[in-house]
């Protein structure tokens, strides 16, 4: 059941992201061919009716847009008329359109529609983050122990313990750890939750420690908050929106760093293996915590598109801000090799994360 919430919650927030695109192009006039469910091959395809005054009569015609439903549930897309023609080379073929059409095609839009058009599915993705944050605060989670560290060389990992370990029995730090202390030099049996698994480890706590070492070497940290009031929760959901944004960059700035300076990527990178880890981890504590993932999966999703790197949103708003100072748009084979580099750089660092997760999986 985790997985299939997983899921169908990344396949809602992409699908949530490329609406946006969607109903920014149609409130502008656009024409927008497909909006498809999933990716293909194709399951069926349907089109809406609408009606077309002629004369004083009214009349039912078929809608130009097609909605697809597709055999590959992972989200969606959407296909509006003129935006990839530039780059792909039939931009000539819609220079003889008459004037009316071309009001329509996303090539022919002034720059400031166009760039409503890319961040709208960004926006999207915010307030999707910021309602279910809200929905959490509104909740509650249930409360537990988190182990968020194991030190080297410590009686845990002697035993086995490791980190993202949920402890079994203590939702309170306070209590744990005066246990622990308690019984230093004694063997004591801990109880975990670890993926599916319940897991046991006999451990017997270090009589004496050095600074920043703990008697049984592990780092915690307590999860779960009380149910809050309706504004009070959309409040709070706000303020978890802008910290998680606001993390969002710091962490891509020490990801991008890392890459560039060191030529190593961060452990605290994960791709959609580790996302299916550690949904399958907290899924266990409670639903909620499930929908807290899927909002901070939503908001990374808005605060990296954003970001002006090649063939992410925010690298073609980059775009076409140079097209806005210098008066006319990068011409058009720079522009495919910046966003063809940058797509191979994007599937690189997904095939190198994925290839990490696999190995701390197995």
């Amino acid at each position: 059941m985790t997985v299939v919430f997983v899921i169908v919650g990344l396949s809602v927030l992409i699908l949530g992201h490329e609406w946006g695109h969607f109903f920014a192009a149609k409130k502008f006039g656009l024409k927008v061919d497909e909006f498809g469910f999933g990716f293909p091959p194709k399951i069926f395809a349907w089109r809406s009716r609408r009606k077309i005054k002629e004369g004083e009569t009214l009349r039912q015609a078929q809608g130009e847009t097609e909605y697809s439903l597709n055999w590959l549930p992972f989200g969606g897309f959407v296909k509006i008329a003129g935006e990839n023609d530039r780059i792909s080379g039939d931009s000539d073929k819609l220079q003889d359109l008459p004037p009316a059409e071309k009001r329509r095609i996303f090539l022919f839009q002034p720059a400031w529609k166009r760039a409503v058009i890319i961040l709208a599915g960004i926006f999207v993705n915010l307030i999707i983050g910021w309602f279910l944050f809200s929905v959490v605060f509104l909740v509650g989670t249930p409360k537990a122990l988190i182990l968020t560290a194991v030190q080297p060389g410590s009686p845990a990992e002697a035993v086995g313990i490791k980190a993202n370990d949920i402890l079994e029995g203590y939702t309170d730090s306070d209590t744990f750890v005066n246990f622990v202390n308690a019984n230093r030099g004694k063997e004591i049996e801990v109880s975990v939750l670890r993926g599916s698994e319940k897991l046991k480890f006999k451990v017997v706590p270090r009589v004496s420690v050095k600074p920043e070492e703990g008697a049984l070497g592990v780092g915690i940290a307590p999860a779960g908050a009380d149910p809050q009031g309706f504004f009070k929760s959309f409040w709070y959901g706000l303020e978890q929106t802008g910290l998680i944004a606001a993390g969002t960059v710091k962490g891509f700035y020490i990801l991008l760093k890392g890459l560039v300076i060191n030529g190593r990527l961060s452990s605290d990178v994960t791709g959609p293996v580790g996302i299916f880890t550690i949904a399958s981890q907290i899924g266990k504590i409670g639903w909620a915590y499930l929908i807290n993932l899927l909002a901070l999966i939503s908001v990374n999703l808005a605060v990296i598109n954003l970001i002006p790197f090649p063939a992410l949103d925010g690298g073609r708003f980059f775009l076409i801000l140079i097209e806005k100072i210098k008066g006319s748009p990068v011409p058009v084979k720079l522009e495919a090799v910046i966003n063809g580099v940058g797509f191979a750089l994007l599937l690189a660092l997904m095939v190198v994360i994925t290839a990490r997760d696999l190995i701390r999986l197995f």
